[in-house]
């Protein structure tokens, strides 16, 4: 009888390769397909065909609508934790302030008795060692701080009881961010973008369906092209047309004003952390096959 093949094997106490992979063991790739990559000319924030598009220096592009009221969100979330801020700084200093009241008028308590009464000196240990602070024959009350303190201790071994640390609020950075490269961002540093629209003779013109060149090469421009724009003019033109004119003849080829190699902003692809980003257009998901999974009780069908 000859040999079973190792694919169609599936008696063994092991599981072979080719039965790890019909289960879904490892790590799953696929890649992405187009309507999981963002398109060039969309909005990082709403998605939708820019209006009125601005660039940041890093190359993410917004509607200016969009932008505008995110980092107005941002100012109103930074006023937010600064005031919460200040006031936690207040109430530390007041407690501060609480705590050397208390120290000195006990010291003053502590001194009056020594010097009006037979009352032996002793340590904030032996002060606080029970409720009405009895030491001996003499006796001395506790203060109101305590006495609230007391009545407001709570027990561990309850979980309605049990107290919760302070949260301590963080300086907060008074900095917006991009929402995309998380990096600072300023209203000064956005510069608007244009686009050249491919000119066309159709009557039923839908702006939904308007496409872009490069105004150089006339190249219809698209997600596989690389796009570099201008953040002194703000004209958009692909990578190869930059690199081979504007690099070296340091002028723009639509308005001619003049730019530098550092006035060349490349645009990101992609973007949002629905969509695939950049050149990660790539989908891996690792699957563990053991007894917690389910997966390694369950036989491969055998081939036929």
């Amino acid at each position: 009888m000859p040999q079973r093949h190792s694919k169609n094997n599936n008696d063994l106490a092991f599981f072979t390769y080719d039965e790890k992979r019909k289960l879904g063991y490892g790590t799953q790739k696929e890649r992405l397909g187009r309507d999981s990559i963002k398109p060039f000319d969309a909005c990082g924030l709403c998605l939708k065909p820019l209006i009125d598009p601005l660039c940041c220096q890093k190359g993410h592009v917004f509607c200016k609508e969009c932008i505008l009221e995110c980092m107005l969100a941002q100012k109103k979330d930074i006023q937010r934790k600064l005031a919460a801020h200040a006031a936690q700084q207040k109430q530390e200093e007041e407690e501060e302030e609480e705590k050397l009241m208390l120290q000195k008028a006990r010291e003053l308590d502590a001194f009056d008795q020594q010097n009006h009464g037979a009352v032996p000196q002793y340590n904030d240990r032996n002060y606080t060692r029970d409720k009405n602070g009895f030491h001996g024959a003499n006796s001395v009350k506790v203060t109101s701080y305590e006495e609230e303190a007391l009545r407001n201790m709570k027990a561990f071994w309850l979980p309605s009881a049990t107290p919760e640390a302070p949260v301590k609020v963080e300086a907060p950075s008074t900095d917006t961010v991009c929402p995309e490269g998380k990096e600072k961002l300023r209203l000064k540093t956005l510069f608007p973008i244009h686009f050249t629209e491919e000119s066309g003779e159709e009557k039923n013109y839908n702006p939904l369906d308007r496409s872009f060149i490069c105004p150089s090469c006339k190249v219809t421009l698209t997600n596989t092209l690389t796009l570099v724009a201008l953040n002194t003019c703000g004209h958009i033109f692909c990578k190869k047309c930059a690199d081979r004119f504007m690099a070296v003849d340091k002028v723009c080829l639509v308005c001619n004003r003049g730019c530098k190699e550092k006035n060349l902003v490349c645009l990101e692809k992609g973007g949002t952390g629905f969509s695939g980003h950049g050149d990660r257009l790539e989908a891996t998901d690792f699957k563990h096959l053991g007894s917690g999974s389910g997966l390694g009780l369950v036989r491969p069908a055998a081939k036929t």
